[in-house]
């Protein structure tokens, strides 16, 4: 008889292919033209838990980011202050779809980073991951938070 725990942390590994993933809230799914990949997140949908973010960090596991979920598209703007890791921050609209990337954001620094449009989600990786991975504009995102009707990669393909 199969283990219904080992199965789950088969399918749940850090850096799984996408196929092999379910959509999840503890994970957020990425293609793009020449690639895919599937990362832990964790979910700030309020107010308070976007105002915090990743500030006061040490370090993000490499195969894990933030997801920054806005009940309404919005322009936003993001800083460093009191982060102490460097990030990408990839920002996407309602159809989480990839509009803007901010390569390389600088711990403590002020300098605001503006998302170059209207988006719905902004999720923050390790800096480096995106231009390692490929990630470019036009990337989509797949999450139980992207209203399936809009989803440009719905949950349920």
């Amino acid at each position: 008889m199969r283990n219904p725990a080992l199965l789950a942390l088969l399918f749940f590994a850090p850096g799984m292919a996408v196929a092999e993933a379910r959509c999840s809230d503890a994970r957020i799914d990425l293609r793009w033209q020449d690639g895919s990949e599937s990362l832990a997140v964790e979910v700030a949908d309020t107010v308070g838990e976007r105002a915090q973010g990743l500030m006061f960090r040490e370090a993000l596991d490499p195969a894990a980011g933030m997801l920054f979920v806005y009940e309404t598209p919005k322009r936003a703007s993001f800083w460093m202050k009191n982060t102490l890791i460097p990030l990408d921050i990839i920002f996407a609209d309602v159809t989480g779809t990839v509009i803007h990337i901010h390569e390389g954001a600088v711990p403590g620094d002020l300098t605001p980073i503006d998302s170059m449009g209207t988006i719905s989600y902004v999720l923050e990786v390790n800096a480096g991951l995106a231009a390692r991975l490929g990630i470019a504009k036009g990337a989509e995102f797949r999450h139980p938070a992207i209203a399936p009707d809009l989803a440009a990669w719905p949950c349920d393909e």
